[in-house]
């Protein structure tokens, strides 16, 4: 069985000849491999090391299982489809939601678990039938609202527990980080989250040194005076160790909170496939389904133990644009820093002593170009706002998401926020469809042409 493990060298294997790309079965020299291993693994650092923290989870074992979830993916895709797995930030708002209900991490990971589930199967269903059916229960118009609520979910969590514990760090953050994604170029751009990190933690230091503890609200949400950046518990951690695990707790009203996340994870591996394909020159159409089952397994895996859900990473999409490497060596080369990164507990230590301030000025852009990542689908797709039958159901969705409103059954069990939004946007979306009149059906392609060539071949 080939499980895509083997690979040709390029050329010399020192620098690929002008004009070429080293394919995903190709590979460069092994310490040349090795390097650019570790590169992917400094691109998707930045996300990687926020969103646990965010989530509330251990950063180490986020770490350690994305590396865990990247060996899944790449046997499964056979070698095809070269990929990171990263932690997934469209789950911090439903962390988030989950804790404020009175969830425990073991609620969040339970949750986030059943997630992974029902992305296999979604995945397997693809592989059965084809992307027409992801397209004609999600078209773009739903797919898109459901991610922009998603991401704008979030802003009351910056507003009211990151940015007010330091909110001259976290300005000073938020614009560095802005400029950084804007105005450099190639690498240098893709790791802009990290840098903003790196910046802050400078910039924090720098604030206690000239100006002493600062009266404000600490990461519990207490006023008090205390130090912008403490590292008393990387002094306190050892070098070499497991990460702390736990198992998994599942209750319905977290999980029903969780579940529309699916949408966004189908929407992520379906653009992600899409574009390694446009890269590589290779059809990988037929590897839609099975990315996307990957991506449910690998989630599944880490939640399981405690750790964080999973996706692709556009970061590194962005290293392979910027060196034209595609090789799959590469990415388990990044696979094995990631598992070394996990076992060192000093390191998560380090991670988990980000300041208040440097979350508050990150999460401004990051949680804002999440959802504004639903209006890129929209644009994409060419979806006509001016429709009513588009504009109606995208609006109100948004509205109850982006306010957290609340729909109460019982006196046990209620929608709210992301969870009723979603089923506002898709029931909303296909009862209006049934009953609108036919000029309105026709504006709205039910299958894009990113996924067309799969099916005609399947036909």
């Amino acid at each position: 069985m080939d499980l895509g493990v083997r690979w040709k060298l390029h050329g010399d294997g020192r620098v690929p000849a002008p004009g070429a790309v080293v394919r995903p079965d190709e590979r460069l020299s092994w310490p040349r491999t090795a390097g650019l291993g570790a590169q992917h693994v400094v691109a998707m650092f930045g996300a990687s090391f926020v969103a646990p923290v965010l989530m509330g989870l251990d950063p180490n074992l986020a770490i350690m299982m994305s590396g865990v979830a990247t060996v899944v993916f790449l046997l499964a895709t056979r070698g095809r489809v070269p990929s990171y797995l990263g932690c997934s930030l469209s789950f911090v708002g439903v962390a988030a939601v989950i804790r404020a209900q009175g969830g425990s991490s073991a609620t969040v990971t339970g949750a986030v678990l059943v997630v992974g589930a029902a992305l296999f199967l979604v995945g397997l269903a693809v592989r059965r039938f084809g992307a027409r059916i992801i397209h004609a229960a999600m078209p773009p118009i739903v797919t898109g609202a459901v991610v922009m609520l998603i991401g704008f979910n979030l802003a009351p969590v910056t507003a009211t527990t990151y940015w007010p514990q330091d909110q001259w760090t976290a300005l000073l953050v938020m614009l560095f980080t802005g400029l950084a994604v804007v105005c450099l170029r190639g690498f240098w751009s893709r790791i802009a989250i990290f840098l903003g990190l790196v910046f802050g933690y400078g910039i924090s230091w720098v604030f206690d040194l000239v100006f002493g503890k600062i009266h404000s609200a600490d990461g519990s949400g207490k006023v008090t005076d205390h130090w912008r950046l403490d590292l008393s518990g990387v002094g306190q951690a050892d070098w070499i160790g497991l990460p702390t695990l736990h198992g998994p707790s599942f209750e319905w009203s977290a999980i029903l909170v969780a579940l529309p996340v699916v949408i966004a994870l189908v929407a992520e591996n379906a653009g992600h496939v899409k574009a390694v394909g446009e890269m590589t020159g290779d059809s990988l159409d037929d590897k839609l389904g099975t990315a996307i089952a990957a991506d449910g397994v690998g989630s599944m895996l880490s939640t399981a133990v405690g750790g964080p859900p999973n996706t692709t990473y556009s970061e590194n999409i962005g290293v392979m644009a910027a060196t034209r490497v595609y090789s799959t060596a590469a990415y388990w080369a990044a696979a094995g820093f990631a598992l070394l990164f996990g076992l060192c507990p000093k390191f998560g230590a380090v991670v988990a002593a980000i300041p208040g301030g440097v979350l508050g000025g990150i999460t401004v852009i990051l949680y804002g170009m999440i959802g504004l990542l639903g209006a890129q689908i929209w644009i994409n797709a060419e979806v006509d706002l001016r429709n009513p039958l588009n504009l109606v159901p995208a609006a109100a969705g948004i509205i109850i998401g982006v306010g957290n409103v609340s729909l109460e059954f019982t006196d046990t069990f209620s929608l709210s926020g992301i969870a009723l939004g979603t089923v506002v946007v898709i029931t909303g979306y296909h009862a209006l469809r049934a009953f609108a009149p036919a000029h309105l059906k026709t504006q709205t392609p039910l299958l894009d042409e990113g996924t067309s060539s799969y099916d005609d071949a399947k036909s």
